[in-house]
């Protein structure tokens, strides 16, 4: 694959962290598909309950790096200054979202990434840190319902990889998004079941977005916030 980051040390960060993501895919789709079988329901609608925060408490669970590399070339298509990303895990996609804002030139730009779990925020960090993009990033850890209440000024790219909180996170920064506002949201189609209120909010008129589903694996949900309905 052709380098889009020209930058070696993080390429390589990526990289690890991607081949470590991969190693526990199959191991993380055998437990979803249990959990599936024994509810009856995708994991969106399972809930996140107890046993599942365990099992995911040491998982990437990272987003694929084409996706990762599209919403890169996204933010800089826009020349994305502002950036939110509901769902960080260890990081790998806020790496992406935050050398994006670091090569549109902006060095007061900012991703806000949201992590619940502590221990996956301290392994971010230091991710960020070994990147050398800390400064772009600023992590809120927290319940996203809370930690995503203020986004400090106009938003111009949200990432939603985060399927329990998915619409909670889109309503909390919808407001913000400004005209020409792109959303991302992962596996909306595999998860498609799930996703039916985040739909209807998405294609609700009175929201002014407009949605296509692109086709990544398990499908990929571009979101473009318009200025008015025509």
């Amino acid at each position: 694959m052709t380098s889009l980051l020209h930058d070696p040390e993080l390429e390589a960060l990526l990289d690890r962290l991607h081949a470590e993501s991969d190693a526990q895919a199959a191991e993380t789709s055998a437990f979803f598909t249990e959990a599936r079988r024994e509810s009856g329901r995708d994991r969106t609608q399972r809930g996140f309950d107890d046993d599942m925060r365990r099992y995911l408490a040491d998982k990437l669970v990272a987003l694929d790096r084409d996706k990762a590399m599209f919403c890169y070339q996204v933010c800089r298509a826009l020349g994305a200054r502002r950036v939110v990303e509901a769902g960080t895990s260890h990081g790998v996609s806020t790496l992406y979202l935050a050398a994006a804002v670091r090569d549109n030139g902006h060095d007061d730009g900012v991703v806000i990434a949201t992590e619940y779990e502590p221990d996956k925020a301290a392994v971010a960090r230091a991710n960020f840190d070994e990147a050398g993009l800390a400064s772009w990033i600023e992590l809120r850890e927290g319940d996203l319902r809370e930690t995503l209440v203020d986004c400090g000024g106009p938003v111009d790219f949200l990432l939603v990889d985060i399927w329990h909180v998915a619409l909670d996170a889109l309503e909390l920064v919808a407001p913000a998004l400004r005209p020409g506002a792109v959303v991302v949201t992962d596996n909306t189609i595999s998860s498609a079941e799930g996703y039916q209120p985040y739909f209807e909010f998405l294609n609700d008129p009175a929201n002014k977005l407009r949605t296509m589903t692109l086709p990544f694996s398990g499908g990929l949900e571009f979101t473009v916030r318009i200025d008015e309905q025509r």
